[in-house]
């Protein structure tokens, strides 16, 4: 009985991630990503499965509700599949407001597009799904404590551990029952944090494995420390206050938005910033902070020690407010600065941060701050890429006159050190498949782990079946 690895997204890239696991006739998924870069690649990618989804996949089990990992489930769903969806309780709520915002914001775009773009140049071909879709699909969802063991489909059973990238995220192992009652043992990484990030708990080790299949991303680069963090954030406030500018502060609105929500909170109980605006320009938001009260068993010490044991609430204080309607978003445009809008997405690919960037990108005053990992080929790879003088945005090309900084510290996955710590604690590894990385990454990261310790490296091509022998 053959068991087979196929990676069906962020193989040699960063997102799309989704990974098969065959064991005879048996299939299941770990995660089913949106592919975000290049529009039309994107989509091509995005609207296609390389497997029938009604009749070849039994189950997904899911790391985390991000959208690279999460957002194609519902079309999974969709196309026919009816089988469970596994995820931490925390990914289960998280995912009920994001999938739902993925199709809020396919459904708005395409209606964007088809009412304002040259129609002979660029055809829209509808949503990939609806919100309908979404919340059907969420009836699939069965939702898991970390460290429960339980059975994915008869002859494998998986159990969840802290991953620590974002509230609920879940590194996975699973163990195959083979017909000799031998048992191999794969584990997942999914998306691995920090040991230093603010409110979620640190990232578990992975226990002995056989085969690991390990994300990348910045195999190749080292991270600020998280406590320079905040002072890079205070000294962009102020410049950009003293400009009267805007801060423009593209984040996603899981994890990243509440990040920063909690070291602005923490900054202004100091008295180190201005008494300016800021605004959460995301009603997605608003719903995932109050998820994220609801969970506070993924909460580390920090968390406690600076707001809960005093009964305050970390997301919100007296500069904060919470857009909800679009038309408190277009308010925005006419409201001179300084004050802060942070707004979706991260990578600037959708969402209201688009908007904002077509409304203030070309004023010098303003600034735009990156606070995370922006893809190849994204809207927010060309923002900060100093070579570009202008981008696109909604088919207009903009120049970019305000200032672009970028703090690196707050990026939620491991750094090249922590993920060469993890790779070589992982007792009785045969086999490691690097995932989720560009090629450049993943190759600097091969090379350090074979060099400390001589293992047989993959890097899955998409589409490719590997044996796990």
């Amino acid at each position: 009985m053959d068991i087979k690895l196929i990676s069906h997204g962020a193989a040699r890239e960063v997102t799309g991630t989704c990974h098969e696991i065959r064991v005879g006739d048996k299939r299941i998924l770990l995660d089913c990503g949106m592919f975000q870069g290049r529009r039309r690649e994107s989509a091509e990618k995005n609207a296609t499965f390389n497997f029938t989804p009604k009749t070849d996949i039994d189950a997904v089990v899911l790391s985390h509700a991000h959208a690279d990992h999460a957002a194609r489930l519902p079309l999974l769903y969709k196309k026919g599949f009816a089988g469970p969806i596994y995820a931490t309780h925390a990914t289960q709520d998280l995912c009920a407001v994001m999938l739902q915002d993925s199709a809020y914001i396919q459904e708005k775009d395409d209606e964007f597009f088809r009412k304002h773009l040259d129609k002979s140049r660029l055809a829209s071909e509808g949503p990939l799904y609806t919100q309908k879709d979404a919340a059907e699909c969420m009836d699939l969802f069965v939702g898991r404590d970390l460290h429960e063991k339980f059975q994915v489909v008869p002859g494998i059973t998986c159990e969840f551990f802290e991953a620590g990238h974002i509230l609920g995220s879940a590194m996975m192992l699973l163990e195959v029952e083979k017909e000799d009652g031998s048992v191999v043992r794969i584990g997942f990484s999914g998306d691995i944090g920090r040991n230093t990030l603010p409110i979620i708990k640190d990232p578990e080790s992975m226990p002995a494995v056989d085969y690991l299949i390990c994300e990348s991303t910045y195999g190749d680069r080292e991270h600020d420390s998280i406590t320079t963090a905040r002072d890079k954030l205070k000294e962009v406030i102020i410049k950009t206050a003293a400009r009267g500018g805007k801060l423009l502060i593209p984040a996603f609105s899981l994890e990243r938005t509440q990040e920063i929500v909690y070291d602005l909170h923490i900054l202004w109980d100091r008295k180190e910033i201005p008494s300016i605006p800021i605004i959460i320009d995301s009603p997605l938001a608003s719903r995932v902070t109050e998820i994220f009260k609801k969970h506070p068993e993924c909460y580390d010490q920090a968390m406690y020690d600076n707001f809960l044991r005093k009964s305050h609430n970390p997301f919100q204080f007296s500069l904060v407010t919470y857009t909800e309607s679009m038309e408190q978003s277009k308010d925005l445009n006419g409201k001179p600065g300084p004050m802060i809008i942070m707004a979706g997405s991260g990578m600037c690919e959708a969402g209201r941060i688009r908007h904002h960037l077509k409304n203030e990108l070309a004023d010098a005053r303003n600034t735009v701050l990156a606070v995370g990992y922006m893809a190849e080929n994204t809207l927010g790879r060309r923002l900060l890429d100093p070579d570009q003088k202008d981008v696109k945005i909604f088919d207009e090309i903009i120049r970019k006159k305000a200032e672009i900084q970028y703090i690196n510290a707050y990026s939620g996955h491991a750094d090249k050190n922590d993920l060469d710590r993890y790779i070589q604690a992982v007792p009785g590894l045969k086999q490691l498949f690097l995932v989720h990385g560009e090629e450049k990454a993943m190759f600097a990261l091969a090379e350090r782990t074979v060099a400390a310790k001589p293992i047989d490296i993959v890097m899955p091509e998409r589409g490719k079946e590997y044996v796990l022998a």
